[in-house]
């Protein structure tokens, strides 16, 4: 009972001390600062629409050709047994571009013609026979019969030789077209095949870029098309022809957008070719776009696309960020022209565009646009 009684001043102690402890922790947590989560804004770098001036030329890389190309291919498969041109070789009509082994040809040639001696002769003498029958047929010394079938047997020996002389035609023409020509002049663009290879019949061994007439062709986006017509005018100048310039006019336009890159193919006529371009030099034609009117332009890396819609992000006054919906004219270099939503002064967002969302608070990059 004495132990007990001494212990318990020591536990009222302690308790004593706990609730002064819970109590000093609980005033703490009440009147200590609490931590503030610190806001994030993110840094974006603008421009002002309306500083670049915008311009109503439109310029596009393409590549010099020639505007007839001939993809020529041996008409029989075969062995190619020589190469006579190299790449860049001039060749007039009628020149001999490659030859096939003609060995196989050549028996078939000889077969075709034995077999139309066999018909010449079996067809002599079912002549000679219907002749002498007929004559006998006349004086009444054989049936109707005997008659019909001697004639029958003339006619057939008539079909068999028609048909021997055309195969024998077909068997020299294969062995014509063991020999592939050029049919028209120009140069050697491409050679396709090897002495050794073997060959079928149709399969392109030869190109040749006809004389006369030159083109370039680019390719240009599916919003260009409604700026350009067959007619218009263009001015071509060459990357390695330094201050060389020509005027061409556009020929042709695709109706079919390639399948990878979604351009449309245009060919552009050139009126007085240099001297100096060779066929495949890399070509910049540049259009004068009559309907840019008061378009804007700005870098490529402002557009942002929603659901195939071109946009850009506009700064507003609170320096909140809105998605505004755009018109593209023209793609010049690096720079997109725009025909409508934007307007000149408008702050436009051109980097960190995939991270922003609509009603975003920014900053602007020191000297970016503000």
């Amino acid at each position: 009972m004495l132990e007990n009684y001494t212990n318990q001043p020591k536990a009222m102690a302690v308790a004593a001390i706990v609730c002064v402890a819970g109590v000093c922790y609980g005033l703490f947590l009440r009147f200590s600062p609490q931590p503030v989560e610190e806001k994030i804004i993110p840094v974006v770098r603008t421009i002002t629409a309306g500083d670049k001036e915008g311009t109503s030329q439109v310029e596009y890389p393409g590549e010099l050709k020639g505007r007839f190309e001939s993809n020529l291919a041996f008409q029989v498969a075969g062995k190619i047994n020589s190469r006579l041109v190299n790449v860049g070789d001039k060749v007039s009509q009628g020149q001999v571009l490659m030859t096939l082994d003609t060995k196989d040809v050549i028996q078939g040639a000889l077969s075709s013609n034995a077999a139309l001696e066999a018909a010449q002769a079996n067809q002599k003498l079912a002549e000679d026979n219907f002749k002498r029958y007929a004559e006998l047929h006349k004086q009444g010394a054989i049936s109707q019969a005997t008659y019909d079938n001697f004639k029958t047997q003339l006619a057939a020996a008539n079909a068999q030789l028609r048909q021997a002389q055309a195969q024998a035609s077909v068997s020299g023409n294969q062995l014509d077209y063991a020999t592939l020509k050029s049919d028209a002049n120009g140069v050697v663009a491409k050679v396709l095949a090897e002495v050794g290879q073997v060959t079928g019949a149709g399969t392109p061994v030869v190109t040749v870029v006809q004389d006369g007439e030159r083109e370039v062709q680019i390719n240009v986006p599916e919003s260009a098309l409604k700026n350009l017509k067959i007619g218009d005018t263009a001015k071509i100048s060459f990357w390695a022809l330094h201050k060389i310039e020509t005027q061409g006019t556009v020929r042709e336009i695709s109706p079919i957008a390639d399948t990878l890159t979604r351009t449309y193919k245009v060919c552009v006529s050139i009126q007085d070719i240099p001297e100096e371009a060779k066929l495949g030099m890399t070509a910049k034609v540049s259009f004068q776009n009559s309907g840019s009117g008061q378009a804007l332009t700005i870098p490529a890396s402002c557009i942002y696309q929603v659901n195939n819609q071109p946009a850009v992000w506009l700064v507003n006054q609170d320096n909140k960020v809105e998605l505004q919906d755009v018109e593209i004219l023209n793609y010049a270099g690096n720079d997109v022209l725009i025909k409508s939503g934007v307007k000149a002064g408008d702050i436009v967002v051109t980097a960190g565009i995939a991270k922003l969302t609509k009603g975003q608070e920014v900053r602007l990059e020191k000297n970016g646009g503000k």
